[in-house]
């Protein structure tokens, strides 16, 4: 909902700035909410509402953070630099629920709040540290030439079908991977490895595309290793075969979503890099809850591998239709 005023601004004002407003808001809601935690005025009300403004400051964040990474390095580096990033962030997810799991054992929900405002601050001593190019700013940023510029370039049009799909591709690892577990006869603390396993897949496919070029033919193939990873992924007889095509689902995961953000990033103008990401951030962040509701619904009604089967079919589609439209115009 945020996205046309946080893709606006990222264009308009420092992006460096914006991030170091927006990260530094968000170690106070995390430390304030530990402390209300300490003092037991938590409630699940209390949570939710601080969950809320979180929202709103990763909003704004999140366009400014991505169209950033572009200003750190040269061109010729741009893929490399998106596929560590997304690498880290699959780290991150991977790692950070264990770790959660494990700080919340040890020493309780209020010192997991303050962890996590911590991990703000490491955010934040990092963007004081690095010093990007200057940024060329616009003018003016209405979200309505970011649309007109997707009917001028269709081609960024399918970059974000690649995004969107991808998106709704990984959902049930995501969200359902406790019911996964449990469709495989283990208990729901092994979400966390299905989850862990996917990331690991990810990570794989950063290392291996790390300053590779890319062809929309290779979309197709990533795209298409998604979707079949996702599908035998959920139809598979038993968790450790499942592994093995979860680890593949999480390949074409990162190779197809890094390499549509780095051809977003590489096809626009700099004044227009932020409005761009807004638009990356609606189709990977901003529709994945809609996703969810759907994963969920086919789940409770048809159960949870069908769920798997239905929302990777998304991601197939997009990759049939980019085949086509190579080979009616091979120049695209």
């Amino acid at each position: 909902m945020l996205a046309p005023w946080a893709g606006a601004a990222a264009d308009r004002l420092d992006r460096r700035r914006i991030l170091l407003v927006t990260q530094s808001t968000a170690v106070v809601l995390s430390a304030t909410l530990g402390l209300l935690a300490f003092a037991d005025l938590a409630n699940a009300w209390v949570v939710i509402g601080f969950g809320l403004l979180l929202g709103v400051v990763s909003g704004f964040s999140s366009p400014a953070q991505l169209a950033l990474v572009a200003s750190l390095v040269q061109p010729r580096d741009l893929g490399a630099a998106i596929a560590l990033n997304s690498m880290t962030f699959n780290l991150a997810r991977a790692i950070g629920p264990a770790l959660a799991a494990a700080a919340i054992a040890a020493f309780g929900i209020p010192v997991a709040f303050l962890i996590n405002a911590g991990s703000y601050l490491i955010f934040v001593a990092a963007l004081l540290l690095v010093r990007p190019r200057p940024q060329q700013r616009a003018a003016s940023a209405p979200l309505r030439e970011s649309l007109a510029l997707l009917r001028r370039q269709p081609r960024l049009l399918w970059l974000l079908f690649v995004v969107l799909a991808v998106g709704f591709a990984s959902d049930p690892v995501n969200t359902e991977a406790p019911a996964f577990a449990h469709a495989f006869g283990y208990s729901d603390t092994v979400a966390g490895v299905i989850i862990g396993v996917f990331g690991t897949g990810a990570v794989a496919a950063a290392l291996f595309f790390a300053g590779r070029e890319g062809s929309p033919r290779l979309t197709v193939a990533t795209l298409t290793i998604l979707a079949a990873g996702i599908v035998a992924f959920a139809l598979a007889p038993s968790l450790w075969i499942a592994f093995l095509f979860l680890f593949v689902a999480g390949f074409g995961y990162l190779a197809s979503n890094a390499r549509a953000t780095t051809q977003l990033q590489l096809e626009v103008d700099e004044r227009q890099r932020g409005r761009i990401m807004a638009l990356w951030s609606i189709a990977f962040l901003g529709l994945r809850p809609f996703a969810s509701l759907v994963d969920g619904a086919i789940a409770d009604v048809a159960g949870v591998r069908v769920a798997g089967v239905a929302l990777a079919l998304p991601a197939l589609a997009v990759a049939v239709l980019i085949r086509r439209r190579i080979r009616r115009r091979p120049s695209a």
